[in-house]
């Protein structure tokens, strides 16, 4: 599942980093691939530099496997694949070689069956490192903050996951739309939510992410804001989604 959403500051790394400990909670095995050079999500998670070796630019450049890249984190059942600097120039080096939109893929087709989950999470941008998300997943998970302006990048999100599908991966689909930030003093979020709602319908998740100091405290402890937490509502709003994630998979199961 490609957690994506191009435009930046929406709670993207934050929801995978939560929903990837949440599905680890319930004994889901789960490995978090981090493809933004920013790497918020290996920090986050408490990875250090050191510790972070070639991780994904390796993968994607074809000099390591994904379990040789892969880093256990502190809880149980999560692994993460960890971002570092070099991804920055992997879109540049990956410019002649061919099918460089399937690196990923490639690399993740080897090692899914050992993971119940993989979540990838992407950078803010919709450039070769997320298309590679998005050719790799079954699935993009969007992370929609509750303001005006979202809704225009949300379509174009739409727009690019249907060319990936036609272009490149067949089976990807829009899992669903996860509203972030919710403000319930805010007339603009109930706004937004009813509009996005109206538009997509069940592909907008019931559980709605709050706008909580917690949540955005918890990555400078290099903690998720479940262990940061847990009685918050940050955190009991991510073990919602964990759960309306798992029956929504068990309805499409055959």
């Amino acid at each position: 599942m490609a957690v994506a959403n191009q435009k930046g500051g929406v709670g993207k790394t934050t929801t995978a980093i939560n929903l990837g400990t949440a599905l680890a909670a319930v004994g889901k095995k789960v490995l978090l691939v981090d493809i933004d050079p920013q790497g918020n999500a290996s920090t986050g998670l408490g990875i250090a530099a050191t510790r972070r070796g070639g991780g994904t630019y390796s993968v994607i450049i074809g000099n390591s496997r994904i379990d040789e890249a892969e880093v256990k984190t502190t809880i149980p059942c999560l692994s993460v694949v960890p971002s570092t600097l070099d991804l920055i120039g992997a879109e540049l080096e990956l410019i002649d070689v061919a099918a460089r939109e399937s690196r990923l893929k490639t690399a993740l087709d080897v090692a899914a069956n050992a993971y119940d989950y993989v979540l990838i999470d992407c950078p803010p941008a919709l450039g070769l490192l997320t298309l590679n998300a998005f050719v790799a997943a079954d699935s993009v998970l969007v992370p929609l903050q509750c303001e005006f302006l979202a809704l225009e990048g949300l379509s174009q999100l739409v727009r690019t996951i249907e060319r990936v599908k036609n272009a490149y991966n067949p089976r990807l689909n829009l899992h669903g739309i996860v509203l972030t930030m919710y403000d319930p003093r805010n007339n603009l979020s109930a706004l937004v939510a009813d509009d996005v709602r109206g538009y997509f319908g069940d592909k907008v998740y019931d559980t709605v992410i709050p706008r909580n100091v917690r949540v955005s405290e918890a990555p400078s402890h290099g903690k998720p804001v479940l262990l940061y937490d847990m009685r918050c509502p940050g955190s009991q709003a991510y073990i919602h989604l964990a759960g309306e994630i798992l029956r929504r998979e068990e309805r499409v199961e055959p």
